[in-house]
């Protein structure tokens, strides 16, 4: 169910898991009914458009995992990228109307609204720092600096050599797909066509390496948990 803003508009109340699948209704004579063709990322992005929570989550599901590596690359904090992933996903639902396939992909518009967000979070990050030690500095007489502790250290430089060794291990097939998809905001019709490969193949390609790439993440998505 969604959640209604001051504004009027609605925002998706939470990812919520699709329980409601164990009282989905059985074909005839017991027999599961054949499970619905995958949608397509324009298509759950039409959903979207039209408040389709279901499609939300999908959408997360599907890219969410590639997001968040893209915002911990450039803050080096799994808290501030977790943030920034909910920011650029609740962007994502509340101007999925204006999304137009003509000027990019589904993942390309993902990771162009994540890295937006992430790069304002970072330079806001580093105008507290500068400004900190002046506030102390104007109340103290002296300036003093809150460096991270070594623990603080050694957490962000795993997570990001964590991330980067996910990218690095995926296999160069593999590899490229999702640097075309994500950075170079390809489709992946446009990725069969500049590697001379099968739509099929594109489509297998990026399935692996989103699987390779959550269990490889899966240390620091159970920090979460944890």
């Amino acid at each position: 169910m969604a959640e209604t803003t001051e504004s009027g508009s609605k925002q998706p109340s939470g990812l919520v898991a699709a329980d409601a699948l164990a009282g989905a209704p059985r074909g005839v004579g017991g027999a599961a009914d054949p499970a619905p063709a995958r949608p397509t990322d324009r298509e759950l992005v039409l959903r979207i458009a039209q408040r389709d929570e279901t499609a939300m989550r999908d959408l997360v599901d599907r890219h969410g995992t590639v997001m968040f590596s893209l915002a911990l690359a450039i803050l080096r904090e799994r808290a501030d990228a977790e943030e920034t992933c909910a920011d650029a996903f609740l962007q994502a639902w509340r101007t999925a109307d204006r999304f137009d396939p003509v000027r990019g992909s589904v993942p390309g518009w993902l990771a162009t609204i994540t890295r937006s967000r992430a790069l304002d979070r970072r330079r806001a990050r580093n105008r507290r720092a500068e400004a900190e030690p002046e506030v102390l500095e104007s109340e103290t007489g002296r300036t003093e600096q809150s460096p991270e502790s070594p623990d603080q250290r050694a957490e962000s430089t795993e997570r990001s050599r964590l991330v980067q060794a996910a990218m690095s291990e995926l296999p160069e097939s593999q590899r490229r797909v999702i640097e075309l998809a994500y950075f170079a905001g390809m489709s992946q019709s446009e990725i069969a066509t500049t590697l001379n490969v099968p739509l099929g193949t594109v489509k297998t390609r990026t399935l692996a390496a989103m699987k390779r790439l959550r269990d490889a993440l899966a240390p620091l998505l159970r920090e979460e948990v944890a």
